[in-house]
């Protein structure tokens, strides 16, 4: 049989997802791209689930594109998705990214492509794909300089030289730094505060914040407006302002 290169779990309408490559540090494959695709259907089409956790097994990430698959023409890439089967796609529901050890290249590409990032204070990023004559396409270069400082964007793009963590969390490019080996609970704890708020109004407030980037001060409120709306006639917002009301957790349907 051969081995499950991508894990999941469900935990609490958390879906955890894990890259399974240890032995060659989860460098990505088709296989694992396919299932990445794979696990974000099943975290979009799953009712049940409200959020996921993307790790690696064996004490890393992911250290990015797997070069040995690579020189045989084999592409690590997915229609519609990109690389790794998400780096072209933006999910509906929120992805954090619980990073131990290396996320590099590929790897750092698919952290900054997940909502969120929870990383270990020991764990290193960058896009070193110029050291090996490529270049950081699959979001390196194009989305790193919408969450990170330009010039130092720049800076990993040219020299592609690592960044640590504690640097990476001062430029505000991850959400929190935690103990080595830690990073998944880490990521749980944050994805169980989304978990217990209304999933429409989570999905559709991510989506506003994916999209406002884009838009012109003279439109932007008109876009969000369009998008929101539904949330304030949801049973939902109904359901929050009565468990309020009365004191008591809410019950959340989705609707």
């Amino acid at each position: 049989m051969s081995e499950q290169v991508v894990l999941t779990e469900i935990d609490e309408g958390i879906l955890i997802i894990t890259l399974n490559r240890p032995a060659a540090k989860n460098a990505v494959n088709k296989a694992v791209a396919v299932g990445i695709a794979a696990a974000i259907d099943e975290l979009e089409s799953n009712p049940e689930l409200r959020v996921a956790v993307l790790t690696g097994a064996g004490g890393t990430f992911c250290s990015g594109m797997d070069l040995k698959a690579f020189v045989t023409g084999e592409l690590p890439i997915v229609d519609g998705r990109g690389f790794a089967g998400l780096c072209e796609y933006t999910t509906r529901k929120p992805l954090i990214a619980a990073v131990e050890g290396y996320a590099l290249a590929g790897g750092f590409e698919i952290a900054i492509s997940c909502d969120l990032i929870v990383a270990a204070e020991d764990a290193k990023f960058g896009i070193p794909e110029v050291k090996r004559g490529l270049a950081a396409g699959a979001g390196g270069l194009a989305k790193l300089p919408k969450q990170f400082p330009l010039r130092i964007a720049k800076e990993l793009a040219l020299t592609g030289d690592f960044i640590s963590t504690q640097r990476a969390y001062d430029l505000g490019l991850i959400n929190s730094v935690v103990p080595s080996g830690s990073a998944v609970d880490a990521a749980k704890a944050l994805a169980r505060k989304i978990a217990a708020n209304g999933p429409l109004a989570v999905e559709l407030s991510k989506q506003v914040v994916d999209n406002a980037q884009d838009w012109h001060s003279s439109e932007m409120f008109a876009k969000q407006q369009a998008i929101i709306e539904p949330i304030f006639t949801s049973h939902d917002a109904i359901e929050g302002a009565t468990a309020f009301a009365e004191k008591r957790a809410p019950r959340w349907t989705g609707r």
